[in-house]
């Protein structure tokens, strides 16, 4: 095996004449000959480095007087860690950045292949190609013809601005023309954002027609971009846009639509957007924006499926012993049945809290204080229907947990309220009413934990839990109180009631147990069951929440969760006879190739909550990988109540190293006084290899 002269050739050097060159050229061969003491010919497994080129070939011959390499195949040439190529003959100067590459190709981030007849390079930064064809495809001896390719007559690649320009493109699909491009521009694969067009998307709609999306992506600097989707169907006209920027603090994102279609007379539009800063002193900013022109305009054109917008600007600041919160909200409704009363409905809430946390001397325990300040205002400025309703109110609240000698926790604590309403425009109650609110509570926890001989902890916690409560003072309007939810969060709370113009109020003991058993192999499963016993029934609450009556449904949950692949969550509302006034099921299951989310929820009919009728649904989602390359999902949405469907999509995706296809169906079943029955088709075909990555899906020549 002949010796590979290391040692010589660390000090031998190819060193152009130039002023400027800070950097050598290396030269490392099996062996070297100098001839004439200007001509350097070296031969074997000979490789040449530069800077960040690297070139490797059988034989090269130097000239030293003319600084010029005559290079002999295979020829493998390396720059950076993006552009490779691959020739059969070159002629190159000393430091590789200029010369000619004959019989090449171009191999851009392991995605990109561009053969040519010659390369010629250009300062290291342009690669001119002639007689080109382009293509992301893999091509074997069972593939020869790929299944798209872009000849062209020439293609520059700027390695330094990352982008391909071809001269005189032909687009070929299966070896078959069917465009042709004077000139056309594409970043190349390690470019993440640029400006240019995105995937084109074909889209059939029952409702707005047929027609084509054309995004064009544009960058605004390194920290901002928009894109501007024209949306053109049979009977619409649509401009989609999308503004994003990233700041040193925090960052927005806008989405904008403006429409003019044959269904409205007036002119479409939406705008959502949401946006977080980081302020100084621990302040942060957040705000959420949902508007629309009308209400069918989002489910139309498949924007939004939501029913009510909320628009929303909080301002937050949380410290070790102090949380500090003040947002104002705006609410509007796109349900057909709310449509007619809107203006009775709150529009503008603005809430103010305010806690801070301390630890009481001589008493010992968690103390805390809260201040408060809602508002409540609506369009209507009728009497009754249009009332409007601003509160302050102020809370006290102190607890204490012990551990007894035979394992049990023991908690007792107090709770003061006091409220302050001032009512408008509602003649059935006077303008300024005031409530306080003691409570008292105390709870007795006693856990079991055993282990099993195979590994596994069980952990078993009955739970007593007494508490009363009464309201002094006035009774207020019911703003916010006004649904109710009864789960294993609020099983032994203090007051039941999401706001603060009710109390859960009366002598109440809650009676409930907790088990949970953790096997080592990775599952868990756990139940919750609970009750709760009242002195007398004061009727505070509706059927539906579970609460109504001295004796409450029984509330009994399970949750099983194994690994990161599997968890189900269910929890049901049982009356003493066996009647169910709610329940509902959640199920996330997820492996390799098969992803499930569903949900079922039942809930019975409720006048008090504006529910005329029972209500079940179910909910699913999923997906399922057919194989490497063909992935399918589904949606659905299934009225148990009525015994149909109201949403059914499905979704067909097939990607290999060079295309990405994409095909959705959906179907809207359901209709109101604003929202039509509607069939919505969409088809997209996206070029792996231009700013998109599909080496996963690289295929073989097997």
């Amino acid at each position: 095996m002949i010796l590979r002269l290391a040692a010589l050739l660390a000090l031998f050097c190819l060193t152009p004449t130039g002023a400027t060159q800070a950097q050598n050229a290396s030269l490392l061969a099996d062996r070297v000959e100098i001839v004439a003491d200007e001509t350097i010919i070296a031969s074997g497994s000979v490789e040449v480095l530069f800077r960040d080129a690297r070139l490797r070939a059988t034989r090269i011959i130097y000239d030293a007087a003319a600084e010029t390499l005559v290079i002999e195949g295979p020829i493998v040439l390396e720059q950076g860690d993006s552009t490779l190529i691959f020739a059969d003959a070159a002629e190159l100067d000393a430091d590789l950045q200029n010369g000619i590459l004959r019989s090449a190709r171009m191999v851009l981030d392991e995605q990109l292949q561009v053969a040519a007849t010659e390369i010629q390079r250009v300062d290291g930064r342009y690669s001119q190609l002639y007689q080109t064809v382009a293509s992301s495809c893999q091509v074997c001896a069972n593939r020869p013809v790929p299944l798209w390719q872009i000849r062209a007559r020439k293609i520059i690649h700027d390695q330094e601005k990352r982008q391909l320009y071809f001269h005189g493109a032909q687009f070929r699909i299966a070896n078959v023309p069917v465009a042709y491009f004077p000139r056309l521009r594409m970043p190349d694969p390690t470019v993440d954002r640029y400006t240019g067009f995105l995937v084109p998307e074909i889209i059939r709609s029952t409702r707005i027609g047929t027609g084509i999306k054309v995004p064009y992506f544009i960058t605004l600097g390194d920290h901002a971009d928009v894109t501007l989707t024209p949306f053109v169907t049979s009977n619409s006209r649509t401009l989609e846009t999308r503004y994003r920027q990233a700041f040193r603090y925090g960052d927005i994102a806008l989405n904008a639509a403006f429409t003019k279609d044959d269904l409205e007379q007036d002119h479409r539009a939406y705008l959502f957007g949401n946006g977080a800063f980081d302020l100084p002193r621990d302040f942060k900013l957040r705000f959420d924006v949902r508007l629309t022109s009308d209400p069918a305009y989002l489910l139309d054109y498949g924007y939004s499926g939501a029913d009510r917008l909320v628009n929303e600007v909080e301002l937050s600041r949380t410290r070790s012993n102090s949380y500090f919160e003040v947002e104002v909200l705006t609410f509007e409704t796109l349900r057909g049945s709310e449509l007619p009363v809107e203006s009775q409905l709150p529009n503008v809430q603005t809430n103010l809290f305010y806690e801070r946390r301390f630890r009481p001397a001589g008493i010992g325990g968690d103390g805390s204080w809260q201040v408060t300040l809602d508002t409540h205002r609506r369009q209507s400025d009728a009497d009754v229907i249009g009332r409007d309703v601003t509160r302050l109110g102020g809370q006290a609240d102190w607890q204490r947990r012990t551990i007894l000698a035979n394992g049990m926790v023991g908690k007792i604590g107090g709770r003061i309220n006091a409220d302050l309403f001032r009512i408008a425009q509602d003649s059935s109650f006077e303008p300024y009413l005031t409530h306080v609110t003691p409570a008292i509570e105390a709870e007795l926890r006693w856990p079991f934990i055993r282990q099993e001989a195979g590994g596994a902890t069980q952990l078993l916690e009955p739970v007593a839990h007494l508490a009363w409560t009464n309201t002094l003072g006035a009774d207020v309007p019911n703003e916010s109180s006004t649904l109710v939810e009864f789960d294993a969060g609020n099983l032994y709370a203090l007051s039941r009631f999401p706001g603060n113009d009710r109390y859960e109020r009366g002598f109440r003991a809650t009676l409930g147990a907790h088990w949970m058993r953790i096997d080592p192999a990775g599952w868990s499963w756990g139940v919750t069951a609970g009750r709760v016993f009242r002195v007398s029934d004061l009727d505070q609450f509706s059927r539906a929440s579970g609460l109504d009556g001295r004796f409450s449904d029984w509330l009994l949950g399970t949750q099983v969760k194994m690994d990161d692949r599997l968890s189900v969550d269910a929890r049901m509302l049982l009356a003493p006879d066996f009647s169910i006034a709610k329940a509902e099921a959640r199920i996330n299951w997820t492996t390799d190739r098969f992803g499930l989310s569903s949900s079922y929820s039942r809930i019975v009919a409720d006048p008090d909550e504006n529910r005329p009728d029972l209500n079940s649904q179910i909910q699913m989602q999923g997906r399922y990988d057919i194989s490497r390359h063909w992935q399918s999902n589904f949606d659905l949405r299934y009225d148990v109540t009525a015994r149909e469907a109201t949403r059914a999509a499905f979704g067909l995706i097939y990607q290999n190293e060079c295309v990405a296809l994409d095909l959705s169906l959906s179907r809207r079943f359901t209709s109101s006084s604003n929202v039509e029955p509607t069939t919505n088709v969409g088809f997209s075909v996206g070029l792996n290899g231009f700013g998109t990555d599909g080496r996963r899906y690289r295929r073989g020549c097997s």
